[in-house]
Order: C-alpha cells, then sequence, then structure tokens
C-alpha cells in the first residue's frame, strides 16, 4: 500500500557526456553501481521502502525520464540534467569500451549477447541470464552473484534483469564486497542495441513522448504502466522532496 508521507529522492545531476566520462574513469578497485530512475521507478520509489533501501545503496541515481525532468522544472522549480539508461549503455559500447575489456551481461539471450561481442569487437564478454522469478529463489540469486563474482574484476557489468530485481541484485554485490567495477542496472537497453526493441525518433524523445511511442510498439504489456500507473507521478513529485546530490559525494574512483 502506498504511503502519503513525503519521501526523499537523491538524484544526480549529470548529462550523458558528463557521466560518461565518470564511467569511464571508474577503475576496478571497488564495486559500484548505477540506477537510472524513469516515471515508474520513481513511483515504485514512493511506493516501496524495500526500494528506498536499495537506492540508498547506489553510487550514482541518473535522472532516466525527459518528462519527469520537465515537471520537476514545472513544479517544483528544479532543474536536472537527463542521463537514460540506454543512451549510457550504447555510449559506453560504442566510444569507451575497448577490445580487450572485460564485461559481463546479466540477462538477455545467449544470441543477444553474441551479437553484441560480434558488433563491438568483445573479445572478453561473459554473458548469464538467469531463470525467470530467480529472485525469489536463493539458490538462484546465489548461482548469478558467484558468476559475477567469478568474472571479477571487470570494466563493466550490464545487469538487465528489469526493476527491482536488478537494484537487489547489485545491493548484494556491494553488500558481499567480493566484485570490482562498475555495475549499471539498465532495463531494456541490451533489447534497443541489438534491435529486439526501437527506440523513439529523436523528435518524439525531445518532445518526451518516448512513453508514447513504447506504448503504441506494445500497448497489452504497457497500457496499465503508462495510462493507470504513470499518472500518478504528478502527485508524488507534488510531495515528495528531490535532493540533489553534490558532485563531491559522488566522485568516480580514481
Amino acid at each position: 500500500m502506498a504511503s502519503d508521507e513525503p519521501v526523499v529522492h537523491l538524484l544526480d545531476d549529470y548529462d550523458l557526456p558528463q557521466f560518461t566520462q565518470v564511467a569511464a574513469q571508474f577503475g576496478q578497485t571497488r564495486f559500484g553501481f548505477v540506477v537510472t530512475p524513469n516515471v515508474d521507478h520513481m513511483i515504485r520509489y514512493h511506493d516501496d521502502p524495500g526500494f528506498r533501501a536499495s537506492y540508498a545503496q547506489a553510487d550514482y541515481v541518473l535522472l532516466d525520464s525527459r518528462l519527469v525532468a520537465r515537471l520537476l522544472r514545472l513544479i517544483r522549480g528544479t532543474r536536472l540534467r537527463v542521463c537514460t539508461g540506454s543512451d549510457l549503455t550504447a555510449t559506453l559500447f560504442s566510444s569507451v569500451i575497448k577490445p580487450a575489456d572485460r564485461i559481463v551481461l546479466i540477462g538477455g539471450s545467449t544470441e543477444q549477447a553474441r551479437q553484441i561481442a560480434a558488433r563491438f569487437g568483445l573479445g572478453d564478454i561473459h554473458h548469464y541470464n538467469p531463470p525467470m522469478g530467480f529472485i525469489k529463489d536463493p539458490q538462484a540469486v546465489a548461482e548469478c552473484v558467484q558468476f559475477i563474482e567469478q568474472n571479477s574484476p571487470f570494466r563493466f557489468c550490464f545487469i538487465a534483469v528489469g526493476s527491482p530485481q536488478q537494484e537487489s541484485l547489485a545491493v548484494q554485490l556491494k553488500a558481499r564486497g567480493r566484485a570490482r567495477g562498475l555495475g549499471l542496472c539498465i532495463g531494456a537497453s541490451l533489447n534497443f542495441i541489438t534491435g529486439i526493441e526501437k527506440r523513439a525518433p529523436q523528435w518524439m524523445q525531445r518532445l518526451t513522448l518516448e512513453w508514447l511511442y513504447r506504448l503504441l510498439q506494445d500497448p497489452r504489456r504497457l497500457a496499465r504502466r503508462y495510462l493507470v500507473r504513470g499518472p500518478r507521478i504528478f502527485g508524488c513529485l507534488r510531495r515528495d522532496r528531490i535532493v540533489v546530490r553534490p558532485r563531491e559525494g559522488v566522485a568516480a574512483d580514481r
């Protein structure tokens, strides 16, 4: 049941070029992870204390939604840069990752992993796709965590198993302290890279209509999320506190 009490959203103010530089410099001396809240995540954050606890462990909280950014300006007078998980993932593969870098993919199919390795010329890529509903099975979670740790240190670990599963997995990795490298909770981003799903045209993205494009592509799956649940974001942003974290508190590992 959702609470009517205001909650505090901690967000980092990076755009894509700025955070690409941070990610490129993160290193492999420790584990840190990135979350990319969109409208659905921010509503879940408002409702679910457990989800808020997961986000509290994130090293970087990057706003994924141009719609939320626009609403924050209108409702709260807060200006916040956007760095979407999909754009970040694509940019890291195309501009940052080198062929010899160790990359771990969690989620997606074997064929998707093969396509990504071939497209970007990656020679040290490791893929694991946990079974559906794995997060409710301690043994399945343990196997996934162990796979990631066994392939550590890595430059990047892309965790693409949906929210809140991916955030929960990242929290466990951080708590255990055995993995090293940067983890990124990036949802469906691997689907965009491999063409399983298509991004909205740039003009729709600029007009904050990417949600409408996705709804038209898959109305049966997304209608409830966007048309029933989604409008709750207006009330959440009016009630909750938005705190932009200082850059000094989220500095890259150097």
